[in-house]
């Protein structure tokens, strides 16, 4: 699958909370956290699973990024 975003992080699945409709699904990226929140459906339709591998795309014109 092609996609346009350029800021593709991959990473293994270390959990997946499904609530009501949504779910926040955690990966691992090299020992730092990021957590997508994405509908229940689209993680049974992606078969995502604890230990698995996934990509959090990052998709926006402008990242802010601060420094404590």
């Amino acid at each position: 699958m092609k996609i346009s975003a350029r800021n593709r992080l991959k990473g293994t699945i270390t959990e997946v909370i499904k609530g009501a409709t949504t779910a926040h699904v955690r990966i691992d990226i090299g020992g730092s956290l990021v957590t997508a929140s994405i509908t229940n459906e689209a993680v049974d339709e992606l078969d995502l699973e604890v230990g698995g591998t996934a990509y959090a795309v990052v998709k926006a014109s402008d990242v802010m990024v601060a420094v404590d």
